[in-house]
């Protein structure tokens, strides 16, 4: 029997991970494909999103969820036994896609294909790392601190490596193509300049595609046929290399999740994630909204500045009409303060 193929997706926050997903399970040209998720927290926002996709490669049974703590870091603990789970199936599926999570390292989860119990069934096809051009093109979350400086000589990035700066290099130097996604918010210049950027990362002969709201043509992302878990030279993490190969921690990102009652406007409650990002150094927040007298949820996602709302579907009738919102950042984040915020704008509003 053919060893059954995985894509990993791996990228920095926001970069648009699960966008190229759902566009991928709704181009998959009759695959049948199963799905594991990493989602970083308590809320499954992103399957969610794309279980709302409608498509049979979206079915529910062909998702998997794994919403205990970064997947590099729980391979043995979670990975492996979803694999073997999913690999016992009487349908079996053709391909496998991981979407991990923004704070994940591939490294460590490409090292677990070469597991006995995994090896002998599955291999990988490759890995696919989601980068956010805006970003890149605003000097956040840059591969180069000396490109950082010269565009951005205030950016608290240029102190010192944070851990952010490594972890983006880490998904670049592991990946087998890089989609430069979001290109349509950056001009052609700055395009041309984050891609050099880019490259000086990238390991040689790592294919480097742009595109516009995670739209990559299908033909470019499966059927690679690389087996990466047979070439891990070249691909070490910044860990890895000054370690030895020891294992890691996460402990420089935080999490949480909160619920809200119904009670603030769109205007009001996208005011006052705004203004919490901005007060809090969030690097992420997601989730779904109840707004008052509105029969449909709105979709959060804000990314740094960037914020993005709209109406994805109606609630259903089972559901708790409250906003549930996840909250990740530079650990410690003010969990206190960031709740209580939330509360004053809910008071305010009522």
């Amino acid at each position: 029997m053919s060893k059954i193929p995985v894509t990993v997706v791996t990228g920095f926050l926001g970069a648009g991970k699960t966008t190229l997903v759902r566009h991928l399970l709704a181009h998959a040209r009759g695959k049948r494909i199963a799905l594991i998720i990493n989602e970083f927290g308590e809320l499954g926002v992103d399957k969610e999103v794309l279980a709302g996709c409608g498509d049979e490669t979206c079915r529910e049974e062909d998702m998997i969820e794994l919403a205990n703590g970064c997947i590099c870091c729980t391979v043995a603990d979670e990975f492996i036994p979803t694999m073997q789970q999913l690999l016992s199936r009487e349908e079996r599926p053709d391909h496998i896609v991981i979407e991990t999570s923004g704070l994940a390292l591939p490294q460590p989860l490409i090292r677990a294909f070469n597991w006995p119990e995994i090896k002998s069934e599955v291999t990988i096809d490759g890995v696919v790392t989601v980068a956010d051009a805006a970003a890149l093109s605003e000097g956040r979350f840059a591969a180069s601190e000396t490109a950082v400086d010269a565009r951005r000589r205030s950016d608290r990035m240029l102190d010192h490596e944070t851990p952010l700066g490594e972890l983006f290099e880490d998904q670049l130097i592991a990946a087998d193509l890089v989609v430069l996604n979001k290109t349509d918010l950056v001009d052609e210049a700055a395009i041309a300049a984050v891609e050099v950027e880019l490259r000086a990362a990238m390991r040689p002969g790592t294919g480097l595609v742009r595109a516009r709201n995670g739209h990559v043509d299908v033909a470019a992302l499966l059927g690679l046929g690389l087996a990466t878990e047979d070439n891990l030279s070249g691909r070490e993490s910044h860990h890895e290399l000054e370690h030895g190969g020891e294992g890691h921690e996460h402990d420089d990102f935080d999490s949480f999740a909160l619920r809200l009652p119904a009670t603030l406007s769109r205007e009001s409650l996208l005011g006052a994630i705004e203004q919490i990002i901005r007060s809090h150094d969030v690097l992420r927040l997601k989730g779904f909204a109840a707004l008052p007298g509105a029969a449909a949820r709105l979709a959060v996602q804000a990314v740094g500045p960037r914020l993005n709302a709209w109406f994805d579907r109606p609630w259903r009738d089972d559901e708790a009409r409250e906003t549930a919102l996840m909250v990740i950042g530079e650990s410690p984040l003010d969990r206190e303060g960031i709740t209580a915020s939330f509360e004053r704008a809910a008071q305010a509003a009522a």
